[in-house]
Order: structure tokens, then C-alpha cells, then sequence
């Protein structure tokens, strides 16, 4: 059957949360508190309702899921969010899939963005590494609770992705910026 990235419909709430309970125990057992360590039914059906939450499904089941929405007080740019990969397929390539087609064929391609954003815990002992290795760096920071940092992060997803100074994407954040935003529903791209 193979890979099918799409939009997560009404009936994969069950399937999704199962998964995102999986995925987000580590991160429940680091004591960081994201929201997403508490899922329950609701709280992902509503995901659904008010994001765009993209799944990647395989051979019938959903192997990870991305949800995009934007942070206005953070970025003009897209947020990513709620990234999660089923636990018996961490580590094989399935996240990193999803991640790079949402940021490509939906956050540069359709929505016509040159930057996607996300945020991850300082405490955690591989998330930042991770995602800095897939060219995101650190702009901001808030707390998040109290003996941890939210690091903000921001990826140019122009092609070269270097920066340089006529480019308005910028390690230390964003000069120059207005909304890049696409005219309708997230959910319907």
C-alpha cells in the first residue's frame, strides 16, 4: 500500500491519540510539561478542528503526525507542532518524512513561506540536537515551567538555505517580516 501523507480526518482521533500517548511518555517522564503529555480524545479532536494536522500514514496505520498552525506572538511565520512518530517506528526515518514534506510541499510550496518555526524543550536530551540538525535554530526563548526554557526555533526553507543579509530569515530571528499566510483554511490545504 506505501506512504500516504494527508490531512487527519474525525475518524483517526482514537489512532492519533493512541499514538501521541506513546510518543510523548518519554517526554512525560522527563517531567516537560507539554501539553501534548496530557492528551486526551478531546484534546485531539480539537487539534483537528482548529489546526492543520497532518499524518503519514503506512499500510493502513498512521506512523506520525504534524500539526501546523501559526503563533502570532512568536513568528509571522508557520509553527509547527504536536510532531509525534508511533514508538515502533521511532528512529527509522518516518518522522523526518513527515517533517520534510510538511515544511516543503506545505509550509514553502503552499503556503509560500520562506521559514517554518516549531519549539522543543531545552531539557530534553535530544529533541534540540535533533532539530538543529535539520537546519532550525534557536531565536527565542519563555519559560516552560520551572527548571526549563521553551527554545523557539526557525528554518529557512528557501533552496541553499544558508542565510545572508538580503534574506529576511535570519538566525537571530526575523527583520522585516509580515504574515505569510494562505487565503482560506489551514486544514483545507
Amino acid at each position: 500500500m506505501g506512504d500516504i501523507f494527508r490531512l487527519a480526518e474525525e475518524s483517526d482521533t482514537g489512532q492519533l491519540l493512541t499514538l501521541i500517548e506513546g510518543a510523548y511518555r518519554a517526554i512525560r517522564d522527563l517531567n516537560i510539561d507539554f501539553r501534548a503529555t496530557r492528551a486526551d480524545y478531546e484534546f485531539v479532536r480539537t487539534n483537528m478542528e482548529e489546526n492543520a494536522c497532518y499524518v503519514l500514514e503506512r499500510d493502513g496505520r498512521i506512523s506520525a503526525t504534524l500539526s501546523l498552525k501559526y503563533m502570532e506572538e512568536v513568528s509571522v511565520y508557520p509553527f509547527l507542532f504536536m510532531f509525534a512518530v508511533h514508538p515502533a517506528e521511532q528512529s527509522q526515518g518516518v518522522g523526518s518524512r513527515l517533517l520534510r514534506y510538511v515544511e516543503e510541499e506545505i509550509v514553502r510550496d503552499t503556503l509560500l513561506s520562506p521559514a517554518s518555526t516549531l519549539a522543543t524543550s531545552r531539557k530534553h536530551p535530544w529533541l534540540l540536537p535533533f532539530y538543529e540538525r535539520k537546519g532550525y535554530q534557536p531565536f527565542y526563548e519563555r519559560d516552560l515551567g520551572t527548571d526549563d526554557q521553551l527554545v523557539f526555533m526557525i528554518k529557512n526553507l528557501r533552496s541553499g538555505s544558508g542565510t545572508d543579509r538580503e534574506d529576511p530569515v535570519h538566525s537571530s530571528g526575523e527583520t522585516g517580516a509580515e504574515r505569510y499566510s494562505f487565503p482560506g483554511d489551514l486544514k483545507k490545504i
